[in-house]
């Protein structure tokens, strides 16, 4: 009877145990589906970073028909990956999010041109069509003709914005002469498609001085608001960028990760060691705090191309990152 008792005894004070050291529940909307550009989330979560911080973290997918902001303001997450142009644009429009964290220090967008459209410059883009996500995602292209000067209508002295699917088949089609692409992804479906590096003409996002900040993490202002949901979002954050610094340092093994994740199937092993090494140039050097000097670049190019109408405000804060870095 005293053995039944202890291992009663036993089995209830490890159930207390338990409950006392219960996970903290906390979810992450991506902005596109599981690849090596979300890493450092996956990571995290597979060597336990985020179980050391007392969460327990649900990741997301994202996808053609998914837009993360509505996702977040819906409830269906509590923080959510986004670039800023496109956060802006929705904060102007109402939306109450603002950016928490910054782990991309780099934008990897560019515009890629066939050279056989003689396409050398900047100058040269009117009179041709240039083919762009949507959803969001125009918003760098569109913001950089606006700083140019060119009307994106088709129009005399101006170009054609083309909306495209996420992938280069229009490129490689020849249905329109320049495409947006990312340095860790779509430009490589390029050179696997056959083209050399010597067949193209490409502008970097970076290099053209009209880089915006990508891939940051954004809340609500109501969460903001609640304490503890801020410590949650701090620990979150903290373990995310060491999930994001392994991932720079363990290039195979991240990528690896992240195939195990694929719930598609779609992604190869080449591919996201390739995306990967990429995306860690991008990462280098962040710990997760944004820049103010890059939130007023990308915020005023933002509105320089017509997307926003004024500088915003509240649209972003160093409280978690603070904490996180404590």
């Amino acid at each position: 009877m005293k053995t039944i008792t202890k291992i009663a005894a036993g089995a209830a004070l490890g159930l207390w145990g338990g409950v006392a050291q219960a996970a903290d529940d906390l979810t992450l909307q991506l902005k596109w589906v599981t690849q090596a550009q979300f890493a450092g989330y996956y990571v995290a979560k597979d060597k336990g970073f985020y179980e050391e911080e007392g969460l327990d973290v649900t990741i997301k997918p994202g996808g053609p028909d998914i837009a993360p902001v509505q996702v977040l303001l819906g409830g269906g997450a509590d923080v959510m990956v986004d670039w800023l142009p496109s956060a802006l644009a929705a904060r102007e429009k109402g939306a109450p999010i603002v950016n928490i964290a910054q782990p991309f220090a780099k934008s990897g967008l560019m515009l890629t041109c066939l050279k056989e459209h003689g396409i050398e410059s900047p100058e040269d883009f009117p009179g041709h069509t240039l083919g762009t996500w949507f959803f969001g995602n125009e918003i760098p292209l569109m913001s950089w003709m606006g700083k140019l000067g060119y009307p994106t209508d088709g129009s005399e002295g101006g170009v054609t914005i083309q909306k495209i699917n996420f992938n280069v088949d229009p490129l490689l089609q020849k249905q329109v002469e320049c495409a947006t692409t990312m340095t860790y992804n779509e430009y490589w479906q390029v050179i696997d498609a056959g083209l050399t590096p010597e067949d193209l003409v490409v502008f970097k996002y970076e290099d053209e001085g009209i880089s915006t900040l990508e891939d940051g993490l954004y809340t609500t202002e109501e969460n903001l608001k609640d304490p503890e949901m801020v410590d949650k979002l701090a620990r979150f954050v903290r373990a995310s960028m060491k999930g994001w610094k392994y991932a720079e340092e363990n290039v195979e093994e991240a990528a690896e990760i992240v195939l195990e994740n694929d719930q598609t199937g779609a992604q190869t092993e080449k591919h996201q060691t390739r995306m990967m090494g990429e995306i860690a140039k991008l990462t280098e050097g962040s710990d997760g705090r944004l820049d103010e000097a890059a939130f007023d670049r990308s915020a005023t190019i933002t509105m320089e191309g017509g997307m926003i109408t004024k500088a915003p405000e509240g649209a972003w804060t160093h409280d978690v990152t603070d904490k996180a870095l404590q």
